[in-house]
Parts: structure tokens; C-alpha cells; sequence
């Protein structure tokens, strides 16, 4: 069982950046794809950005395109996320999720982690 544990969230005025990490634990973290999802007040849980265990095949939503960027280090096991551009639209909790039970974009993943907030102001 893998254990997963998001860090690096906080308050950003519009036109900011932040970088999000998630550190694994517990599991082969360099077997799994991993992604990061998003949920925003009042909103259903959506897909943001996916890497495969290799780092070599990444998806991104529409909405993280160009602005996005996901990572990962598989020695020290931690995926990333750099937001470059936040705008208030970006505020949610984010969530990262590991090994996937079929499409990237699905919430259908074996592992998740608590979350982190993050809140964009403008």
C-alpha cells in the first residue's frame, strides 16, 4: 500500500506560481503512474495532469496546458506539480493519485493522498 502526501499549496495572488510535490511512501513508486486531480468548491473531483512511470508520456487537461507542468523523481519518490499563471479559477484542493485502474482522466486510482490547498486571489 502506498501512502501519498501532497505539500507545497498556499495563497497566491493572479499571475503567481507555486509548485506542489507529493511524497510516496510505502509502495514501488517508480512502477506506477501518477496524476494530479483537482476539486473545487461545489465542484466534482477533475483531472489536471498525468505521468506515466517513466516520466516519458504526460497528459494535461485543456485548462493546465502551457501553464502546467507535471514531474517526477523517481529516486526520491516525488511527483510534482509547477502552476506558473494561477488564476483565481485555479483555486481548489489538489490531489495526487497513483496507479491507475483505467484511463488516466478517470478518478479510478488505487492510491490518493489528503490533499493541499490551493487559493488564488485577485
Amino acid at each position: 500500500q502506498m501512502q501519498l502526501t501532497e505539500s507545497g499549496g498556499g495563497l497566491v495572488q493572479a499571475g503567481g506560481s507555486l509548485r506542489l510535490s507529493c511524497a510516496a511512501s510505502g509502495g514501488v513508486f517508480s512502477n506506477y503512474g501518477m496524476a494530479w486531480f483537482r476539486q473545487a468548491p461545489q465542484n466534482k473531483r477533475e483531472f489536471v495532469a498525468y505521468i506515466r512511470s517513466n516520466g516519458q508520456t504526460i497528459f494535461y487537461a485543456d485548462d493546465a496546458k502551457g501553464r502546467f507542468t507535471i514531474s517526477r523523481n523517481n529516486a526520491e519518490n516525488t511527483l510534482f506539480l509547477q502552476m506558473n499563471n494561477l488564476q483565481p479559477t485555479d483555486t481548489a484542493i489538489y490531489y495526487c493519485a497513483g496507479r491507475p485502474r483505467s484511463a488516466h482522466y478517470s478518478e479510478n486510482y488505487d492510491f490518493w493522498g489528503q490533499g493541499t490547498q490551493v487559493t488564488v486571489y485577485s
